[in-house]
């Protein structure tokens, strides 16, 4: 089966106080979309690329890639919420019978057996999705009522959230709820069971500059070892 990686890379990155949208921000050297999509090319060498981005920025995306050729990758228009630029990246692919991980431009340190393991469990339970356990003490607050919360069945999810393209198209034709935070939850209300895998804890979505510091800390980590 053909693999997709469906790169979201719409975000304005107003959270991280920078003009450069926080996906084109340089790490290493190297803009961080561009370790984004060599984490993928790494794991999956024949892996193909749908990236979603905003119109705007396009001409920014065209000098990086003139640096840092894909040549087999495929633009998408990015929509007002997340859900609108999935579904335009969803619409790019025509080869049903085959397998796409979501994956947001903002997290460059995917790990390749998370993407490769991501893959193979959504060929066959139709979906993959990592998760991560919870290693702070957790509270749930309810007016001047708190309470604590049992977190050995709490996790952080992350991306790349693997499906069969068949299905996950299939949900993207929902109207949108506001309740759409990942693609695991759009096609859990199409009616579909979520399969979990482990994912890694450096797999940080970079939304904050103290992120990248953390960041380039472990790039640099990996080129000394």
């Amino acid at each position: 089966m053909k693999k997709i990686a469906l790169i979201v890379a719409g975000g304005s990155g107003k959270r991280f106080g920078s003009e450069t949208p926080k996906q084109l921000v340089k790490i290493c050297g190297k803009p961080m979309i561009i370790h984004t999509l060599e984490a993928f090319q790494k794991a999956l060498p024949d892996i193909e690329f749908v990236v979603v981005i905003n119109p705007r920025i396009q001409n920014l995306l065209d000098e990086i890639f003139s640096e840092f050729p894909f040549p087999n990758c495929i633009i998408a228009e990015a929509g007002p919420e997340r859900f609108y630029s999935v579904r335009n990246g969803l619409a790019k692919i025509t080869d049903e019978n085959s397998l796409v991980a979501i994956h947001d431009a903002v997290r460059p340190l995917v790990a390749s057996a998370v993407i490769q393991q991501a893959f193979r469990d959504a060929k066959y339970f139709g979906n993959a999705v990592p998760v991560i356990n919870i290693s702070d003490s957790l509270r749930i607050k309810d007016g001047s009522l708190n309470q604590p919360v049992d977190r050995r069945v709490l996790f952080r999810v992350q991306t790349p959230q693997c499906f069969r393209t068949s299905l996950i198209k299939k949900a993207y034709s929902q109207n949108y709820d506001e309740k759409f935070t990942d693609d695991a939850i759009v096609l859990e209300s199409a009616g579909e069971r979520i399969h979990l895998i482990e994912g890694n804890i450096e797999n940080i979505k970079i939304t904050y500059p103290f992120d990248l510091v953390v960041a380039e800390a472990f790039l640099k980590s990996l080129k000394n070892t």
